[in-house]
């Protein structure tokens, strides 16, 4: 049987993590928060939080900042050790729209071993460097993987099967940072889970705080498609015979 647990990698969010906990606290699931190193005024709110509903969420601080990848790979452990197989990841700052997390969880539960992504369908908030970046982003995804089956590989809600996911992370060297949602869903897609998509608001709040760095992150990706190209092509045989089988 599925047990299902939130994850939420956090670093410096103290304006938007209250609001994006009691936006989940009625679904009852456990809350595991990973503190990636956050300063003291992030500490001293998640400290509260983790007080206050004390029966949901397990607070798991790492001593400095890892990167979201190696945030969320903590959590990933955390999860795994606490007997959960499956951890739904959204993120801190509010961008993502909980009314759909249901839907979410019930294509989990009818496709237990898929990952189960969103499909961001963004509002005029989106920077425009932003948007160019995605595209360029897919347009590579699209050859690394030899399929359009990928519509993104940038948005961080998403449902893991941690069995496979671990698995994946174990057998390989994953991005640590914002290269990393990329990285493990075209790592999974070679490994043969199956990946499927929800379509989802996203917003950039007003005053939100990103944690993207324009030029080291994307000179990141930009080395990660690299890696991820020369890694596809031994990887062509399996890819174009899954490809014609289906």
């Amino acid at each position: 049987m599925s047990q299902y647990c939130f994850l939420i990698p956090i670093y410096n969010h103290d304006k938007t993590i209250t609001a994006t906990i009691e936006r989940l606290l009625p679904y009852e699931l456990p809350i595991i928060i990973v503190d990636d190193g956050s300063n003291i005024h992030t500490k001293e709110v998640l400290a509260i939080l983790a007080e206050e509903h004390k029966s949901l969420i397990l607070l798991y601080t790492l001593p400095e900042n890892r990167g979201k990848g190696g945030a969320v790979m903590a959590g990933f452990q955390v999860a795994t050790e606490e007997g959960f197989t499956h951890a739904l990841q959204i993120d801190a700052d509010g961008q993502h729209d909980s009314d759909d997390i249901p839907k979410f969880l019930a294509l989990s539960e009818e496709h237990p071993g898929a990952l189960i992504s969103g499909h961001p369908q963004y509002d005029e908030s989106m920077p425009t460097s932003r948007r160019i970046g995605r595209k360029i982003t897919h347009f590579w995804v699209h050859i690394e993987t030899l399929s359009m089956q990928i519509k993104d590989t940038m948005c961080g809600f998403r449902v893991y099967p941690l069995y496979q996911t671990v698995g994946v992370i174990k057998n390989g060297h994953i991005g640590t940072r914002m290269d990393f949602d990329i990285d493990i869903m075209v790592r999974l897609f070679w490994a043969g889970t199956p990946v499927l998509f929800i379509p989802t608001n996203v917003i950039y709040p007003q005053g939100g705080q990103s944690h993207f760095r324009a030029l080291q992150d994307n000179v990141k990706i930009s080395w990660l498609h690299t890696r991820l190209f020369f890694g596809m092509l031994p990887r062509i045989p399996v890819l174009l015979f899954r490809k014609f089988r289906t």
